[in-house]
């Protein structure tokens, strides 16, 4: 039996990901005491019908029951019974707009904001964090894309890793993005801005990925970027890196930045790494 444990931060898409999951034919419970987790599991495995996939949301809407957590998942080992834990986590500034549109408190902000509210709960999740087989920043992920992740680690089983990496193009004249971890600059290529049949397209379509992957300089530029990354990678997971923010620049975001976006996304996808693109300032 495969059994799922779903949970991370309030606000962060677990109520999303249940449906998701419920969509592809797994056995759903939400807002589950964890403490109830080696029972339910063991009913499930037992029942007179043939269950096969089971997935609970156990989070800190349990109040003080969420400290059994340990405890159940200890319990679920010793009776045999496998787990994963899928986390879902956003940025703190993330969470508190998405409060603020649903006009929804927090479920431990009830004598503080938000924001000590989403501090708490950071805390208190720290350790659960730690030992979950996947991590999904939902930060810039619409519905489309969390089903997508989702169906990448569950159903296709592509996602082996457990780093989140966003690929982001960026034009140098908007400023550099704030939530780097690496830039690179490739304002050194032949800049399709000059060539009038290219200026009005971006690096989203081929004539103008034709242009700028026809140089030379171009390929040995994508051939050094992929080895250093595919290097570093093992050691940022080794660390227990949980997000990496790679980022593409050139002078407007529009052409250069975008297509070596791109191909460097689709690079790590290929290597089966969870990968988000990001164009952020290709419609400027």
């Amino acid at each position: 039996m495969e059994f799922v444990i779903i949970t991370g931060m309030s606000g962060a898409g677990k109520s999303q990901a249940i449906k998701i999951l419920e969509d592809i034919n797994y056995y759903c419970m939400d807002n589950m005491p964890p403490a109830l987790l080696p029972n339910f599991a063991e009913l499930c495995k037992s029942s007179s019908k043939e269950v096969n996939k089971v997935a609970v949301v156990a989070d800190i809407r349990g109040g003080i029951f969420f400290k059994d957590l340990f405890i159940s998942l200890n319990e679920l080992r010793n009776k045999g019974i496998q787990y994963r834990i899928l986390f879902l986590d956003a940025s703190d500034e993330e969470l508190v707009k998405r409060y603020k549109e649903q006009r929804r408190p927090h479920p431990l902000s009830t004598t503080g904001t938000i924001v000590d509210g989403i501090h708490d709960e950071r805390i208190s999740l720290e350790e659960v964090k730690k030992r979950s087989d996947y991590i999904v920043d939902t930060t810039n992920m619409k519905l489309g894309r969390l089903k997508e992740e989702l169906l990448n680690i569950f159903v296709k089983g592509s996602i082996t890793y457990n780093l989140n990496i966003t690929v982001m193009s960026f034009g140098y004249k908007y400023g550099l993005p704030q939530d780097s971890d690496l830039v690179f600059d490739v304002r050194f290529l032949p800049n399709p801005f000059y060539i009038e049949a290219l200026k009005n397209f971006t690096g989203n379509d081929k004539n103008v990925q034709d242009y700028v992957m026809s140089f030379d300089v171009t390929k040995i530029f994508i051939d050094k970027l992929k080895d250093m990354l595919l290097f570093l990678m093992p050691f940022y997971i080794k660390e227990g890196k949980s997000n990496l923010v790679i980022s593409i620049g050139c002078t407007g975001g529009k052409h250069r930045s975008v297509t070596i976006a791109n191909r460097i996304a689709s690079m790590l996808t290929a290597e089966n790494y969870r990968v988000l693109k990001i164009h952020r300032d290709v419609e400027k």
